[in-house]
Formats: structure tokens, C-alpha cells, sequence
């Protein structure tokens, strides 16, 4: 009798085992046939959007940015197809997807078929929008006296010009897309919120950084920590930038400094107080061979990309610079509006830095996974490069100064960095606390919060009585929403691959001046632990893989704080 039990009970066992087995594969087989159908759209879709938003970038034209609108509108229908959701759904609840590659594939692909909850003319809506308010950026000039300006030029009158009243004309010339486009993104900002609130969330802030792997309540307290941990800091250097201007600008004392007079349009830049000129390093160079020599001499080429990019000005075209993957298979374009100086040393760099780390990932992953580990850690390895143009030792190794100059300036480098670090971090304080506020509640008084959060933390006065909408000249708050902090998440994970590659690959105790220049070793790290996996896991664990930690707020501090 106790052997036809245990019978019985193997028998169900066997029969659990295989009707569990044979769910996975059916599962899996759906899962797999999803991905295969989806990939036959998606992907030849993809590659013609990207190509028409670089068209559009580049040319300005209305009919470029239809085109690349109309496409838009094509990739969001198939990311709100009702039923494919429903699939998606079933089985990521059903739990048999054992496979990690697959699993992956099944957690990036839900997250972005979310959107299908919302209503299909919102997301229409939205892509509409959007295309008109960045086209209105992209055509906008300054306009100073009958003159017409660039950012270029604007940049270039607030960094160099002693004349107070010149640059507070120019500044609010600027200033004047505010109005052109503050209603629009307004209008925007509450639709994003409705369709964030058919998809569950509370607002559009916090649908963002949920749907893109980022714990909102972790991001506020990693923010709150940084900002305990520079306020002292950047306060001390506040100090010594206000009392250099009060002598540049011949003025009688602090309480006359205006936003005008930082050097920049937003302060979000170091400005220029300690005695080192590194334009000057810059302004007989040829940016793009430096480029290319810097990259090709750590085993990481640019030159086919460099030969598909657009660097220079022209009329209409974005004045921003960017990196583009155009096909998720080597198509990588950088689009830049090159000047021979520092700025656009530092942007060639960055950008560059976007377009390895693309161009490297692992072309045998499924396409959906041919991105990079998260938006802040391609963030990362651009401003590890980025930070190289005002480093004394990358001056040497790869734009040719000499021993001396370089033990003549290099206190100045790294105090200039310091202050560039500083001064950024609490410029994206700004960024992020105003879009999470503006979300929260964006019929309260925009103008008065932008300048609150601006006093608080980049610690820069208001210019009395002026009530425009300074907020929504920042082209970020309309066109990249909810992205900003991502930088400073970026400038983190850069002081920790900083530190570890220093000390693991290259197997040095010089931290504070090191190139990388002509250490192929680094470029083969770089592919091999943060490149070629792409999004294959989780960002941390990424992270964790690549330099034996998770992500931490310590190496910035290490580097920039204490």
C-alpha cells in the first residue's frame, strides 16, 4: 500500500514537473514570437525616425520636422497597442520566463508598452507638441540692435565682455524665448501629466524616472544628500567668485552682481576667475584631430563617425550638440556647433564619449538591448572624456604643451575643475527640483519658483521686479523632460570609473592628474565591462560588475568635495 502511495505521489509529481515545463515553453514561445514580430516593425521604423530627426536637427526645415513627426507618431502607435500590452502582461504575471536574457528583454519591453494604458490621441498630442516647441527653439536667434545672434554668440559676450549693461542686454535679448515658448510647454506639461496619470502615477516626473528603472523617493534622497554634501563647498567658492567680478567689473560690492555677470546664460558653467586662459590652448587647433588622435589612442576610433557627424554652425540648425545612434548598429553621428575653444574641446569629448560607448555595444544582443545600461551611465563615460579639456596632463599628451606650462597651470586646472563640478551640481539641484515642482503643480507661479530654487541653491540673486518666464529657456525642461538629474547621477558614476580604472587598469596612486592618453588598456576595460553589455542587466548591477561596487556618492566627494 506505501509503495502505490509513493507511486501516486511520484507520478503527480512527474506530471506537476511536466505541465510545469511545458507552461515555460509555451511562454517562452510566446515571448519569443512577440519579440520576433515586433522587431520586424520596429526596427526598420526606428532607423527611419532617428535618420529624420538628425534631418531635422540639421536643416531646421519645417517639412524635415514633419517627417520626423509623422514617424514619431508611427513608433508611439506601436507602443500603445492595447493587445500587445495584454500579451506582455500575461506573461511577465505568469513568472516562466526563466532565461535572463529573455527576462530582460520581457522587463524593458513592458516598460515601454506601459504606455498603452494611455489615451492614443494624448500620445498624438503630446509628439505634436513637442515638434512644434522644439522647432521654435531651433529657429530662435537672439537679437541685440538689429543684430542677430547664435548661443554661440551669446556665450561669447557673457564670458569675455566687461561692459555690465551690453551683457545684461544681450542676457535678456536671450532671455526672450522664455515667452516665445512658456504657454506651449505649459500646456504640454499637463498633458504629460494626464497621460501619467491613465498609466497609475501621480505625475509625469514620476512616471519618467519609475518607467526608466530609477526609484523616485532613491533619486530625492541621493539629491538631498549632494546638496548637504556641496552647500558648504560651493558656498566657500560662491564666495571667492562673487569677490573676483566685484573687482573684473570694477563694482562697489557683491550686492551688485546680477545673473548677467556669471559668464553664462544660467550659471550652470564654472565660470572663468582662476589664472589659467585654456581657450588659448585651443584657438589654433584643429578640435577634430585631437578628437580623433585622443580616441584612436585608447583603442576606441572615431574617424568613421566623425566623417558622418555635423560639427559646424549653420543657419536653422540646432545650436545644441548631441550623439545620435541612428540603427543600433554602428551609425553613430554627433551633431556639434565646434568653436577652438575649451567649451567645445570638452563638448567634442563628451559627445564622442556617447558615440563609443554606442558604437561598442554588443551587436549579437537582441536589438531591444543594444542600449546603453541606463540614460546616466552613457552620461558618465562622456564626462569622464568631457573633463579631459581642462586637465594639464591630457593638455600635454594630446594638444602639445610643453613640461613647464603644464607645472605652471595645473594647481589652476584642478581648482578650475573643482569649481566646474561645484558649480554644476548645484545648477542641476535647480533642474530637478523645478521639474518635479512643476509637474507637482504647474499653474503656480512658475517664474517666482524658478528664481527661489535659483537663490537657495545656486545662491544668485533675482534681478529685481522682472517677472518673465526665465524657466522656459532652458530648452531641457521642454524638449528632454525629467532628464536633467541624470547628469549629476552621470558625474558620480565618472569619479567611481575614474577611480577604479586609475587603480585597477592603468595601476596608479596618481589620481588627481591622469589622461588616459595612449593606454589602450583603458579602452579595452571600457568595451569589455560597460560597453558590450549594453542593457543586458539592471544599471547597478552593471555597475557593480564593472568596479566591484554599486553606485556611490564617496569618489565624487573624493574627488571634488573634501
Amino acid at each position: 500500500m506505501r509503495t502505490i502511495k509513493l507511486l501516486f505521489a511520484l507520478a503527480a509529481a512527474i506530471l506537476l514537473v511536466t505541465g510545469c515545463s511545458s507552461k515555460q515553453e509555451k511562454m517562452k514561445k510566446a515571448l519569443t514570437d512577440f519579440i520576433r514580430k515586433h522587431d520586424s516593425v520596429y526596427i526598420p521604423l526606428y532607423k527611419q525616425s532617428t535618420l529624420a530627426s538628425w534631418d531635422a536637427a540639421v536643416s531646421g526645415k519645417p517639412e524635415d520636422f514633419k517627417k520626423a513627426e509623422d514617424l514619431n507618431l508611427q513608433m508611439m502607435a506601436i507602443f500603445s497597442n492595447k493587445a500587445s500590452l495584454k500579451t506582455l502582461e500575461e506573461i511577465k504575471v505568469s513568472g516562466m520566463i526563466t532565461d535572463s536574457l529573455l527576462n530582460r528583454q520581457l522587463d524593458v519591453l513592458y516598460r515601454a508598452f506601459l504606455m498603452a494604458k494611455a489615451d492614443t490621441g494624448k500620445l498624438n498630442a503630446m509628439v505634436r507638441m513637442g515638434t512644434v516647441i522644439e522647432q521654435k527653439y531651433g529657429n530662435f536667434r537672439t537679437e541685440v540692435k538689429g543684430k542677430k545672434m547664435s548661443d554661440n554668440d551669446v556665450e561669447e559676450v557673457l564670458s569675455s565682455s566687461k561692459d555690465v549693461n551690453y551683457q545684461e542686454e544681450v542676457w535678456k535679448a536671450q532671455k526672450k524665448i522664455g515667452t516665445v515658448v512658456a504657454d506651449d510647454v505649459k500646456k504640454l506639461v499637463k498633458l504629460r501629466n494626464e497621460v501619467a496619470k491613465d498609466l497609475g502615477f501621480k505625475t509625469y516626473h514620476e512616471m519618467s524616472l519609475t518607467l526608466s528603472d530609477q526609484d523616485p523617493k532613491e533619486i530625492s534622497r541621493l539629491f538631498d544628500e549632494l546638496d548637504s554634501l556641496t552647500r558648504k563647498s560651493f558656498a566657500e567658492v560662491k564666495g571667492d567668485i562673487d569677490t573676483y567680478f566685484v573687482k573684473y567689473y570694477g563694482m562697489k560690492s557683491k550686492d551688485d552682481l546680477r545673473p548677467w555677470n556669471y559668464q553664462n546664460r544660467f550659471f550652470q558653467a564654472a565660470p572663468k576667475i582662476y589664472e589659467v586662459d585654456l581657450d588659448k590652448y585651443y584657438k589654433d587647433k584643429n578640435l577634430e584631430k585631437l578628437t580623433s588622435e585622443f580616441y584612436a589612442g585608447i583603442g576606441l576610433p572615431v574617424d568613421d563617425m566623425l566623417k558622418n557627424s555635423d560639427l559646424y554652425e549653420k543657419p536653422g540648425k540646432n545650436q545644441h550638440a548631441f550623439c545620435t545612434d541612428i540603427d543600433n548598429a554602428g551609425d553613430v553621428r554627433v551633431l556639434c556647433n565646434v568653436k577652438p575653444n575649451q567649451y567645445w574641446m570638452n563638448t567634442m569629448l563628451h559627445e564622442f564619449g556617447h558615440a563609443v560607448y554606442d558604437k561598442n555595444i554588443d551587436a549579437s544582443l537582441p536589438f531591444i538591448l543594444r542600449e546603453p545600461a541606463h540614460t546616466f551611465t552613457t552620461e558618465a563615460i562622456a564626462m569622464i572624456f568631457g573633463r579631459f579639456s581642462s586637465n594639464p596632463q591630457w593638455l600635454k599628451d594630446v594638444a602639445g604643451i610643453s613640461d613647464e606650462e603644464k607645472a605652471r597651470i595645473a594647481e589652476n586646472c584642478f581648482k578650475t575643475l573643482r569649481l566646474e563640478q561645484l558649480v554644476f551640481s548645484r545648477w542641476a539641484q535647480v533642474m530637478y527640483r523645478f521639474e518635479k515642482e512643476m509637474y507637482k503643480n504647474p499653474d503656480q507661479d512658475l517664474n517666482k519658483l524658478w528664481w527661489d530654487l535659483v537663490e537657495k541653491y545656486q545662491m544668485m540673486k533675482r534681478p529685481e521686479g522682472r517677472n518673465e518666464p526665465d524657466w522656459a529657456t532652458k530648452i531641457h525642461i521642454a524638449t528632454y523632460p525629467c532628464y536633467y538629474h541624470n547628469y549629476l547621477l552621470g558625474e558620480l558614476l565618472a569619479s567611481q570609473l575614474y577611480y577604479h580604472i586609475v587603480g585597477n587598469v592603468i595601476k596608479s596612486d596618481d589620481y588627481k592628474f591622469q589622461s588616459f592618453a595612449g593606454k589602450k588598456e583603458v579602452g579595452d576595460y571600457l568595451r569589455s565591462k560597460i560597453f558590450m553589455p549594453g542593457s543586458r542587466w539592471y544599471w547597478n548591477e552593471m555597475i557593480e560588475k564593472a568596479t566591484g561596487e554599486k553606485l556611490t556618492a564617496k569618489y565624487y566627494a573624493k574627488q571634488f568635495v573634501n
